[in-house]
């Protein structure tokens, strides 16, 4: 039942791809383009872990949603949200302006339908995507009820009725940083903030996101120690 990953560059996605090989071997993973002030972090971060691992890695561009998105994460004119530790668990704080600042038109659905497009034509049963019980309260295209809805329309939309997993989609950052370390998930190459710096930033909530789970986890200085900038 080999996999095509969807694969982002950040943390949840790493240790699916990890998962996915262990698990079902993974026939191709997709990094996307969308004109995300990240792109070209996060894509060099997805083809480091994909030569590491050595599986097959495509970068897609999507040049017309970067045309129709007034998202932060792709407009420089807009600020990111800067997020605290202690604001991550306030739903008034990641719910609200900071969810909508960030938002990309159907970006999950998405992504998901072309990937299920390269598992048809290539023979892989699943898609695999790097969901988390943490960003589904902000972000209902994160939520088991986007992937089980998603799964419902794959049954028609696909001739061999390719079905969307996520390991991680009832894991917090913490749990999925555990996991991540028991497999031997390449977390150390990871692109995780919002903006596409020489560093992470350490502001916006992606961020906070990964500093928490490293830290509640024990592996913050693993991480630093560890880590390859990509």
């Amino acid at each position: 039942m080999p996999a095509i990953v969807l694969l982002s560059g950040g943390l949840d996605s790493a240790v699916n791809l990890k998962r996915a090989l262990d698990d079902v071997g993974v026939t191709l993973a997709l990094t996307f383009d969308y004109g995300q002030r990240a792109a070209a972090r996060e894509a060099a971060a997805a083809h480091l872990m994909c030569r590491l691992l050595r599986v097959r890695h495509r970068l897609i561009s999507l040049p017309w949603l970067t045309e129709i998105c007034a998202s932060a994460l792709v407009n420089p004119q807009a600020a990111v949200p800067q997020v605290t530790a202690a604001e991550l668990d306030k739903a008034s704080v990641t719910s609200g302006e900071t969810a909508r600042a960030v938002w990309v038109p159907n970006r999950n659905g998405l992504f998901v339908n072309i990937a299920a497009a390269f598992a048809e034509s290539l023979g892989a049963e699943v898609v695999v995507a790097g969901l988390n019980a943490e960003e589904a309260a902000a972000f209902p295209d994160n939520s088991p009820a986007f992937a089980a809805a998603a799964n419902t329309c794959l049954q028609f939309s696909t001739r061999t009725a390719v079905g969307l997993v996520s390991y991680t989609q009832s894991m917090t950052k913490t749990q999925i940083v555990r996991l991540g370390r028991d497999i031997g998930a390449p977390i150390h190459c990871t692109w995780s903030c919002y903006l596409g710096g020489e560093e992470h930033c350490g502001r916006c909530e992606s961020c906070a996101r990964l500093e928490r789970g490293l830290r509640a986890a024990g592996s913050w200085e693993w991480f630093h120690t560890q880590r390859i900038v990509p």
